[in-house]
């Protein structure tokens, strides 16, 4: 793949470990239950993505969703479920184990892309995996608090997360943009029979809205346009920013300052992730 593909890649998988290292924050403004939040962040979240499809392309645009096809719908379907996992976990277990399980990440993609279709790890992305690793468990420390479910929420959200990047990486011709909308909307019908119905006040209408266009276009919408030009352990190291970004949005918004061990273990996270992406030595496994 050219140089400058790759490039454009760790672009776009950067900006969505931004977008969605906002989840967080959306989850702590509103005080709504999973399946409400998850109903409307997919709701507004499709909306964002079928707009800006119709802003590019015109209304020929939404023909992409006829060519999407198995892998199309495979993937759209993997994402909407991390994000059924994802959103549900933070609210059954503690952010920082949603953290610490999203971690193992790389490993996970490293050994689907390498098992499925024979894209061997590279020994630098391994490594660098394993210091960010290391930094989130420095991050938020290995105590007993949170939930078993929202753990095994967190675990299945990571595993499903990891074939995403194989899928797309596998098929990088798959539509973004519709398979990102898809997503969204899928994520929102599961939940349609456990949410509430009612309209939100006004303004947590709005920060709905930004939970979606934000958390979900953005972050699904780069996610899936920087996962087909990058090896799947890449993708996932460079996912891992979100632990370290995740804490700077509340002090920004709350004044919570993080504490040493959140600053430590995320400069790690961040120096793993920076060296690895400008290392200039081959990455041979």
């Amino acid at each position: 793949m050219p140089r400058s593909d790759q490039r454009l890649g760790v672009l776009y998988v950067t900006g969505s470990a931004i977008a969605w290292s906002t989840a967080g924050l959306f989850t702590r403004l509103l005080p709504l239950d999973a399946p409400t939040l998850l109903l409307w962040r997919g709701l507004f979240g499709a909306l964002g993505l079928i707009g800006l499809l119709v802003l590019r392309e015109g209304i020929g645009g939404l023909r992409g969703f006829a060519r999407l096809g198995g892998p199309g719908w495979l993937c759209a379907a993997i994402s909407g479920a991390g994000m059924l996992c994802f959103i549900t976990a933070l609210t059954r277990t503690s952010v920082a184990h949603v953290a610490v399980i999203y971690a193992v990440a790389p490993f996970l993609a490293a050994g689907l892309g390498w098992g499925l279709f024979g894209e061997r790890p590279g020994r630098r992305a391994l490594i660098a995996a394993a210091v960010a690793l290391a930094g989130a468990v420095v991050m938020v420390g290995l105590s007993a608090e949170g939930g078993l479910l929202g753990d095994l929420l967190a675990l299945g959200m990571t595993l499903v997360m990891a074939l995403m990047m194989v899928v797309a990486r596998a098929r990088p011709g798959i539509p973004t943009l519709p398979a990102a909308a898809l997503s969204a909307l899928l994520s929102s019908l599961a939940v349609l029979p456990l949410a509430s119905l009612a309209l939100p006040p006004a303004g947590q209408l709005v920060t709905l809205a930004g939970f979606g266009l934000v958390n979900s276009a953005l972050g699904l919408g780069l996610f899936l346009a920087g996962s087909a030009r990058l090896p799947p352990v890449q993708t996932a190291l460079i996912g891992a920013l979100d632990a370290p970004l995740a804490p700077l949005w509340v002090w920004l918004a709350f004044a919570e300052a993080p504490g040493a061990a959140t600053l430590i273990g995320g400069s790690i996270v961040m120096a793993a992730v920076v060296w690895h992406i400008l290392s200039p030595a081959p990455d041979h496994a």
